[in-house]
């Protein structure tokens, strides 16, 4: 290999490429207090644990409890991921995720025509309460924090198993803890827009904060997820991802409040999924924004009264798509610092990403290399010992200040334009997505933004191997699923799923008050499958029982 003189003293005397953040956002090369002079610490930034929680919301913050190690698991049949969640819990996960594949999220079952290829394979396949008691099985329901991921309008069905599912042990839903992707917003840009019209969203959404704040305590009815996964879809700024999640939220909070629901009631339990990304400093700006604003709009806005109102928990993801399939071990280093930058912003709970993200799901190897860095940053960096450690620098404060005024001024935007279902309808949002997508491939193609392994420092691409190999959910889950569905659908009641799928379409018929998921646990029960039970809701709100069309109801 030759060597060039020149490009030995160009790497030497090597600046940085990009002197703005991620989001764009100029940054000098050094900050002073001239640049946060109009910021008043006592009404933008107080102390951990004191409005307007910019720096936590909780005096003493980790050294409190630490923030929650929540790995998620989800392919192949419910069996493979009871196994794959059990391994995480003994592991030291100290809370899970469940995810259902791209069937569920459509609420159509193993057994639709378009469901082949999909059925167990990015997920696992939750299409009726069996499905549920075998993934969950031999877990302590009333003493685990669970996530339930399925941010679309079938995760009303899948809260409903849950509940039965524990009823049916002689665990009362009162005692269990945990969160739903409550958020059909997302489903509609992200898995199919005809499975989860706005509206219909709005309902379902409203349903579930109703019934969890009523019957539920400890569970988090409100878990917006719009933060996580339209930035990964629409490759959007801090800013954007801050404006289009919390303008979500709102619309949630809104359809609540119609229905008679005290903000004081709604927001103490509210809770959001939201992104750690690669660019450092931005990121904990972004986090600590997140709560100032937060607290503003529930006290402001909202004239929320209960100072829990003002305080955000917030459960974020490592960024997915800041990772490469491009030598794919770098990966674990980018999320090293994506979930130090989690911790330094102050999260309650911290989902990571693994190093095969962009290749395949994660092997066993991904999983716990994922868990084990965050017990590493946990238990051996002393990281988590100081309450916002970064509070006070004059890069931070300014950061988080600007991030604030540019995400204001988006928010302020989609309500002049009605809010955020009108600015979907408009297609207004979808062209940001656009924008925001073409933006960031331009910068990666014209090398502005530097990313190693994809266009700078690259490796032959025989070399770009996964170590372990990919991993493959087995060819013959589906067709068990398939035939664990049809057997399913022969050895039930027929006049019990009959009469129960009646009674919720007349509940559904009643109107956009009447609570559904009384209904839907009924069904559930009775043995009903997801796509019946989704299927009955949108016919009676005027929607095809099929989202894609090609099937009819059998009731």
């Amino acid at each position: 290999m030759d060597i060039n003189a020149k490009e030995i003293e160009q790497a030497y005397l090597e600046k940085p490429r990009r002197l703005k953040t991620s989001s764009g956002i100029p940054v000098k090369e050094v900050y002073s207090a001239d640049d946060i002079k109009d910021i008043d610490n006592a009404k933008d930034t107080g102390k951990p644990g004191e409005f307007p929680f910019t720096r936590g919301i909780h005096p003493d913050m980790y050294r409190g409890k630490l923030w929650t190690k929540r790995q998620q698991w989800g392919h192949g049949s419910a069996e493979d991921t009871n196994k794959g969640l059990k391994l995480l819990i003994s592991q030291g996960s100290t809370g899970v995720s469940l995810y259902r594949d791209l069937p569920t999220a459509l609420g159509i079952d193993p057994d639709h025509p378009m469901a082949r290829g999909e059925v167990n394979a990015v997920g696992t396949s939750l299409c009726c309460i069996d499905d549920m008691k075998v993934a969950t099985d031999g877990l302590p329901l009333d003493k685990l924090s669970i996530s339930i991921l399925c941010a679309s309008c079938p995760a009303i069905v899948l809260l409903s198993q849950y509940i039965a599912t524990a009823e049916e042990r002689g665990i009362d839903r009162a005692k269990l803890r945990g969160q739903l992707t409550n958020d059909p917003l997302v489903g509609y840009f992200c898995y199919c827009k005809e499975a989860n019209p706005p509206e219909l969203g709005i309902k379902i959404s409203t349903d579930i904060i109703e019934y969890c704040t009523k019957s539920m305590p400890l569970w988090n009815p409100m878990y917006v997820s719009a933060f996580y996964n339209w930035r990964e879809a629409g490759a959007l700024t801090a800013p954007q991802e801050i404006a289009f999640g919390f303008s979500v939220a709102l619309a949630f909070i809104e359809g609540a409040l119609q229905r008679g629901i005290n903000i004081d009631i709604i927001a103490p339990r509210a809770s959001i999924y939201a992104q750690a990304g690669i660019d450092f400093f931005e990121e904990i700006a972004k986090l600590r924004t997140m709560r100032r604003m937060w607290a503003k709009l529930m006290k402001e806005r909202f004239g929320a009264k209960d100072p829990r109102s003002w305080r955000l928990r917030i459960a974020i993801q490592t960024t997915g798509s800041d990772l490469v399939a491009q030598q794919p071990l770098n990966n674990i280093i980018r999320i090293a610092y994506q979930q130090l930058a989690a911790v330094l912003g102050g999260v309650q709970s911290i989902t990571s990403s693994t190093y095969t993200e962009p290749i395949c799901l994660p092997t066993k190897e991904a999983h716990m290399s994922a868990l084990r860095s965050m017990q590493i940053l946990a238990y051996e960096t002393g990281v988590p010992l100081v309450a916002d450690p970064l509070g006070g620098s004059y890069y931070i404060e300014y950061l988080t200040t600007e991030i604030e005024k540019q995400a204001t001024k988006i928010l302020n935007d989609i309500e002049n334009r009605g809010g955020i279902i009108k600015a979907i309808k408009s297609g207004w949002v979808e062209a940001e997505f656009e924008k925001s997508i073409l933006q960031h491939q331009k910068e990666v193609e014209s090398k502005e933004r530097t990313i190693v392994g994809v266009n700078a420092y690259t490796s032959p691409p025989e070399e770009d191997v996964l170590p372990g190999g990919v991993l493959r959910v087995a060819a013959h889950s589906e067709q068990e699923q398939i035939a664990k569905i049809k057997k399913f659908k022969q050895s039930r009641d027929d006049s019990k799923v009959r009469e129960a799928i009646r009674e919720l379409r007349g509940g559904a018929e009643m109107g956009e008050k009447e609570n559904l998921i009384s209904y839907i646990i009924k069904a559930v029960k009775a043995r009903a499958t997801l796509e019946e039970i989704m299927g009955t809701i949108r016919e009676a709100y005027g929607y095809s029982y099929d989202p894609l069309n090609m099937r009819t109801s059998p009731f």
